[in-house]
This record gives C-alpha cells, sequence and structure tokens, in this order.
C-alpha cells in the first residue's frame, strides 16, 4: 500500500514538473524578441545589391530572404542574439553571391555583427570597403576566396575585437598596413590567416607578441629573410604553415620543440637549411601535418621513426638519395593521407612489396627521382599517384585496376611497356591519364564507357597502332587529347568534334590519312584552342570549312593570366590539389615542351603533310591565333593579304610550299610577330620592310630567288626597298592590284626602249631596334609540381 502511494506521489510530482517546464518553454517562446525592422530591411537592401551567379551549382543563402517573413532570425545564414534579436552572426560562405560591396553597403548598418563570413563567393575584383571600420563589434571576419583584390585597408585595424582573420586566396595587397600592424593592433588574434595575399616583407619579430595565436597561414605571400627565433614563444601555436615563400638561412629543428602543442608544421618552398639532430629522439611533439620540402635534407630525419600520428608528409625537393629504408613503411601506417618524396635522388623501396603499407594513402607523389624496377602499386585508397620521370619498367600490373578511387594518374617519362589493361575502363573516377614518353604498344583499347570522367588523356611518344577507340565519345569532359608520336592509322577523326570541351587536339607525327573533308553538322570542335595535325600524310585541300566553325579561335581573351588546368580537393582534409596540362608543339622550329598552357594561347600546326591548292582567306578570321604553321605541303597560290587581321599573330611559317606572288604589305601590320618563315616558295617582288620586318634575318626568306630587297643582298629594280604601306591600307586592295600596275609600267617601258624611273610615295627608313622574343614554353618541370593548398 506504502509503495502505491509513493508511486502515486512520484508520478504527480512528474507531471507537475513537465506541466511547469512546459509553460516555461511557452513564456520564453513569447518574449523571445524577433528581428529588428531595421536589421531586416538592410539585409533586403544588401540581397538587392547583389546577383546571383546561376552558373554555379552552389545554393545561394539569401534566396531564402523574403519581405514577407518579418522574423530574419529565421532566415539562412542568419544568427540573432537571444536577449536583444540583434543580428549577431552573417554567414554566406558559398551563396554563388556576384557584384561588388561599396562604403555605403547596408551591410555596414549592422553593426552588432561578430561573425561575418562572405568566403567563396566573387565579388568582381571589388576592393574591401573601409566601411568595415563601423562593424566595431566583428570577432570572426572570413572573406577566403571570395574576389577582393587591391590593397587591404588600414580600418582593418580599428577591429580591435577581431580573434579570427581570413583573406586568403584573394589577390591583395598587405603593405600599409602590414604584419607589424597586424601585431600591434589586433592583440586578440588567434586565427591570421593571408595565404596568397601580398605582403612582401620580413617577418616581425613583434608577431611574437601575439601570445593567443594558435593558427597561422601565410603560404606565398612572398615573405622573405629569416624566420625569427622569437613564430618560439607562441606556445599556443596549433598550425604554423609558411609553405611557398623565400624565406632564408639556416633554422634548427629543435625550435620547435618548445612549441607542445604544434601539430601542424610546414616550411616546404622557401630557402631554408634544416639543422635536424641526428640524436633527436620521441620527446618530440607527434605531428598530424610535416612539411619540410626544400630544405636541404641529404637523409631521411631520424626522429619520423617515432611518427605514429602523421597525415601529411612532404619531403620534396631535397637531396635524399638511395633507397627508402625499411622502417617508413611503418610510418603512421593507418594515419597517413599525404605522402610527396618528388625531386629527390631515391631509386626504390628497402625491402616493400609492390603493394604499399599505408592503408588510407590518398595522394602518392614520387615523380623526379630515379626509381628503378616495377610499379609500386598504392593502396585502393588513392587518389592523385604520379611517379613521372623516373626510371620504372615492366608492364602495368593488373592490380592498378583495383585502384577505384583514382582521379590522377601520371606514369609519364619512364620505361613502362606492354600492353594497356583493359580494366583501365573500370576506373570511373579517373580524370588525368598521362603516360607519354614510354614504350606501350598494341591498340588503345576500347575503354571508356559512358560516364568517363577525363578531362586529359596523353600517350604521346609511345608505340600504339590502329584506329583510335570510338569510345572517346563517352568522355564529354575531355579537354586535352595528345596521341601524338605513335603509329596510329586512321582517317581524321571528325566525330572527335562532338566533345563539348575539348580544347587542345594533337595528332602530330602519326600515320592519319586522306583528306579531312566537310565536318558533320554535330561536329564542330566548339572549344578547339590547339590542333597539331603535323607531320602526317593528310592530303587534299586546306579544311576552310573547320576555320569557319572553329568559333573558339575568333574571340581573343587575355582577362587573366591562367593555365589550363584541373582542381580537385581532398574530402579529408580540404587540400587543394591542381595538374596543369601538358603538351609538346612544335614553336619557331623548335619542339617544345610546355609544362603550361596558357589559356588564350591558340595554334594551329597543320604542316609536314600533302595539303594542296590555295591558302583560305577564312584563315583571317581567326583573330585568337598566336601560331599558324602550314609548312611543307605542296600549297600553291598567292599569300593571302587577311592574314594581317591576325593582330595577335606572333609565329608564322609558310616555308616549303609552292606560293607564288608578292609577300603582301599588309602582313608589316602584324606588330606581335617575332617569328616568320616564308622560305622555299616562289615568291617574287620586294620583301615588306618597316616595324617587325625589320627583325627578321636572311634566312626566313631563302630559296625564293625573285625575292629582293631587305635583308637580302639583291636590290630591287625599282628602288632600294618597297615603301611601308600607310597604316590604313585596304586588305581587300591586296598586292594583286600593285602587281598589276608594276607589269604595266615595265611594259611600257620596254615598248618605249627606255626604262622610266617613276617614284610612287616616299621610301620610310626607321632605325632597327632591339625585340624581345617572349617564348610561351617554360623549360623547367616545376610547372608539372602539385600545388597545394589551404586556407
Amino acid at each position: 500500500m506504502g509503495l502505491s502511494l509513493s508511486f502515486v506521489m512520484f508520478m504527480q510530482f512528474l507531471f507537475l514538473l513537465s506541466l511547469l517546464s512546459l509553460v516555461s518553454a511557452g513564456s520564453f517562446s513569447s518574449t523571445q524578441p524577433l528581428c529588428h525592422d531595421d536589421e531586416s530591411f538592410a539585409l533586403l537592401q544588401f540581397k538587392e545589391s547583389l546577383i546571383i551567379n546561376q552558373s554555379t551549382s552552389a545554393y545561394s543563402k539569401i534566396s531564402s530572404w523574403m519581405a514577407q517573413s518579418s522574423d530574419c532570425c529565421t532566415w539562412d545564414g542568419i544568427q540573432c542574439d537571444e536577449n536583444t534579436g540583434h543580428v549577431i552572426s552573417l554567414d554566406l560562405s558559398n551563396s554563388s553571391l556576384y557584384g561588388s560591396i561599396d562604403s555605403n553597403s547596408s551591410l555596414f548598418q549592422l553593426v552588432h555583427l561578430q561573425k561575418l563570413n562572405l568566403s567563396i563567393n566573387n565579388f568582381n575584383h571589388s576592393e574591401i570597403p573601409v566601411g568595415v571600420r563601423r562593424l566595431s563589434k566583428l570577432t570572426h571576419l572570413d572573406l577566403y576566396f571570395s574576389g577582393f583584390s587591391g590593397k587591404i585597408p588600414s580600418e582593418i585595424l580599428q577591429l580591435s575585437k577581431l580573434v579570427s582573420l581570413n583573406l586568403a586566396l584573394n589577390p591583395l595587397k598587405l603593405h600599409k598596413p602590414g604584419l607589424r600592424s597586424i601585431a600591434e593592433k589586433l592583440t586578440n588574434l588567434e586565427e591570421l590567416i593571408l595565404s596568397e595575399v601580398d605582403i612582401s616583407s620580413t617577418i616581425p619579430s613583434i608577431l611574437a607578441n601575439l601570445s593567443s595565436l594558435t593558427t597561422i597561414f601565410l603560404i606565398d605571400c612572398g615573405l622573405h629573410g629569416p624566420i625569427p627565433t622569437s613564430i618560439s614563444s607562441l606556445l599556443n601555436l596549433h598550425i604554423l604553415n609558411l609553405y611557398s615563400n623565400n624565406l632564408s638561412g639556416t633554422i634548427e629543428f629543435d625550435l620547435f620543440r618548445k612549441l607542445n602543442n604544434l601539430s601542424y608544421l610546414d616550411l616546404s618552398f622557401n630557402n631554408l637549411s634544416l639543422v635536424i639532430d641526428p640524436s633527436t629522439d620521441s620527446t618530440f611533439q607527434k605531428f598530424k601535418v610535416l612539411g619540410l620540402g626544400s630544405c636541404n635534407l641529404s637523409d631521411f630525419p631520424e626522429f619520423l621513426r617515432n611518427q605514429d600520428q602523421l597525415e601529411v608528409l612532404v619531403l620534396s625537393s631535397n637531396k635524399i638519395h638511395g633507397q627508402i629504408p625499411k622502417w617508413i613503411s611503418n610510418l603512421s601506417k593507418d594515419t597517413l593521407v599525404i605522402l610527396e618524396m618528388s625531386d629527390n635522388l631515391l631509386t626504390g623501396f628497402d625491402q616493400i612489396s609492390d603493394a604499399l603499407p599505408w592503408t588510407n594513402l590518398q595522394v602518392l607523389y614520387l615523380s623526379n627521382n630515379k626509381l628503378q624496377g616495377s610499379l609500386p602499386i598504392p593502396p585502393p585508397s588513392i587518389f592523385y599517384y604520379s611517379v613521372f620521370n623516373n626510371m620504372l619498367s615492366g608492364n602495368i600490373s593488373q592490380m592498378i585496376c583495383k585502384l577505384i578511387s583514382l582521379s590522377y594518374l601520371d606514369f609519364s617519362y619512364n620505361n613502362l611497356s606492354g600492353f594497356l589493361p583493359q580494366c583501365l575502363g573500370d576506373l570511373r573516377n579517373l580524370s588525368i591519364l598521362n603516360l607519354q614518353n614510354n614504350n606501350f604498344h598494341g591498340r588503345i583499347p576500347q575503354i571508356f564507357m559512358e560516364g568517363c570522367k577525363l578531362r586529359m588523356m596523353s600517350l604521346n611518344q609511345n608505340r600504339f597502332q590502329g584506329a583510335l577507340p570510338r569510345s572517346l565519345t563517352s568522355c564529354t569532359m575531355l579537354e586535352i587529347l595528345d596521341i601524338g608520336n605513335n603509329y596510329i592509322s586512321d582517317i581524321f577523326p571528325s566525330w572527335l568534334g562532338i566533345l563539348p570541351e575539348l580544347r587542345v587536339l594533337i595528332l602530330q607525327s602519326n600515320g592519319f590519312h586522306g583528306s579531312i573533308g566537310k565536318p558533320e553538322t554535330n561536329s564542330r570542335f566548339p572549344m578547339l584552342h590547339v590542333i597539331d595535325l603535323s607531320n602526317n600524310y593528310i592530303t587534299g585541300k586546306l579544311p576552310y570549312e573547320y576555320f569557319q566553325i572553329w568559333k573558339a579561335m575568333q574571340i581573343l581573351d587575355v582577362s587573366g593570366l591562367a593555365y589550363m588546368h584541373t582542381t580537385q580537393v581532398l574530402q579529408r582534409n580540404g587540400w587543394i590539389y591542381s595538374y596543369h596540362y601538358p603538351m609538346i608543339l612544335t614553336n619557331r622550329g623548335i619542339k617544345t615542351k610546355y609544362w603550361r598552357i596558357q589559356d588564350f594561347f591558340v595554334a594551329i600546326d597543320l604542316s609536314s603533310n600533302n595539303f594542296e591548292g590555295e591558302i583560305p582567306k577564312v584563315v583571317g578570321n581567326l583573330n585568337a591565333l598566336y601560331m599558324l604553321n602550314l609548312s611543307n605541303n605542296v600549297l600553291t597560290g598567292f599569300i593571302p593579304s587577311s592574314l594581317s587581321t591576325l593582330t595577335n599573330l606572333e609565329v608564322l611559317d609558310l616555308s616549303q610550299n609552292m606560293l607564288v606572288g608578292e609577300i603582301p604589305p599588309q602582313l608589316v601590320e602584324l606588330t606581335f610577330l617575332s617569328f616568320l618563315n616564308v622560305s622555299y616558295n616562289n615568291l617574287t617582288g620586294p620583301i615588306p620592310q618597316g616595324k617587325q620586318f625589320l627583325t627578321f634575318q636572311n634566312n626566313s626568306f631563302d630559296g625564293n630567288v625573285e625575292l629582293c630587297g631587305s635583308p637580302l643582298s639583291k636590290r630591287c629594280a625599282s628602288s632600294e626597298d618597297s615603301p611601308t604601306p600607310p597604316s590604313n591600307f585596304e586588305a581587300n586592295q591586296g598586292f594583286e592590284f600593285s602587281f598589276e600596275f608594276g607589269w604595266k609600267v615595265v611594259a611600257m617601258g620596254y615598248g618605249c626602249g627606255f626604262i622610266v624611273g617613276v617614284f610612287v610615295g616616299q621610301i620610310i627608313i626607321k632605325r632597327k631596334s632591339s625585340w624581345f622574343i617572349k617564348f610561351f614554353a617554360i623549360g623547367h618541370p616545376t610547372g608539372r609540381r602539385v600545388k597545394r593548398r589551404r586556407h
């Protein structure tokens, strides 16, 4: 009885308690303040000042902001103070925003803001507005990768409560103020993230006064000079990343032993000499990220033996030689995600089987070494695998086909041989396949299935035979296709024209034959920038129908210095990996390796074939052309004066054909032309004079016995040199009229029995000036190095 009564009383108590709880919750919700009208209106005004970029796939948080919804505290990206209702946090990161923000923006009416995040948007190269000083309560400011440019305003220094400042990956300059000013004014900083901001200064010792700092990202900032022994008094430091600067001097690694909380250290790619005491023992802290690339190391640091928590290890661009020691295989077996040991003198793995031991490895970068033997096989988790420029030999193991996560694969410049495994088609995530400069042979297999993600494929300089696989049409993301220097026998692959992203097509030095013919309706090559069909057996006339439809060659866009590449982000740690597309092209008669291809580079090379007939005038429509090579064919007729409209042209090679007539004087107007070769044709008359033509040597005109004028020793009959045409000389008035007029004058003179010297116009003699010929090619393979970025 007592037990039952007690139970009833207990249940009644719980009921009363829950009732009170409900009443309390109801009263709280009824008194919680709504968003302030003026702040709601300011947010809507801010929304109206921006554009949502529909071309991106990211969801825009401002899409949910509606005037009908009075409580802005419920809008996406907004957080309000629970007591006052003021907006204290605005997070519009990755919201596809486009436009600019000026100092009068309604954004700066939100004076109670404590956190502002506008990262991963596009503010169209506008400057950071000085109105930011009105947000005096800000503790977190994040403008990472948001498209701001120009100088960082000194008004940033008025935000004295800042705990986190992230301005990374913007073309910004931090000069006045500089790092010293930040250290003096923003004394509460815990996170300083300025990667790829132009700082161009030394690291001030006063930075050590920011005792609360836990995170420093100063990647690629133009820092120089020594690392002050004082970035060791920062005892709270967890992350220190000084990757890719110009820091110099000798530094004792023991300096970092005092920083017990430091788990992320990257000093790679500076000019530092790191001294590591060989007796260093396991008392070192356990690192998760350790970047010691380009630190003048000659051996594997012994303290690594006890590092069992590493996720990232970078030892690239040192002088480490010989075999990779056996104990490396026990290094952070379960945690290692990124291993970079490229640009050393490594010869192989000591007592490690072909299957590598790191179970979660995603990036393996062993390029530019002296690795011998068979190809090491990473675990199935691998995402990026590069061993280019080694001495590896043998076949590609079938084990490679188990690497289902593989996206980047670069085995180029080795001695690998055999057939390509059919199972490569199972690698559905593969976007980069670079096997150039090996000894592979046989047919290229029909391995490209629906959903193919390839962006770049290079099989250049192998021994592949047969026809191109038609399954390549499944690779709708393909941008670069390079199968030059093989034994492919096929007709021109016009069917590749349906690929919507194809920008570079290199088929040179194979057995392509027959005429190119007319394009099919849907084979338009809409994005083609570079085509190289040189040194094949193509016959017939030049493909003027294709010249008409290659629209990407008709539009010149030099809005920015960018390179053709692909970029992907590692999901596990957010590191960005970029791969710049390479190619081999003959430029100015020299086979040139391009480690990077500029976005606006446009070239046509149809040389060393059997093209016949005239050069079509429509070539003059390809306004973006940088290089045109039609040499070593059987072309006839005149050089069209329409070539003078190719104002971006720097290289023109028409040598070793059967061209006749005069060199059009309008070509003098090609002010960027730095290489001209019209040798070994049947050209006649005076060589145009002035401007770029003053820079060309005799060999540009050899083998044309009827040419005259400078730089040849043969003088023209009517004058020492031909006159320079006026700048408004019309292309359609060409040299045909001039030639006809000249012939009539000579005939009249002959008929009369004497020669009448008639001078028309004036001969303008200009002093020769020196010219600098700028090559696009980059002669060092560092252009292929992966660029790693985080923050």
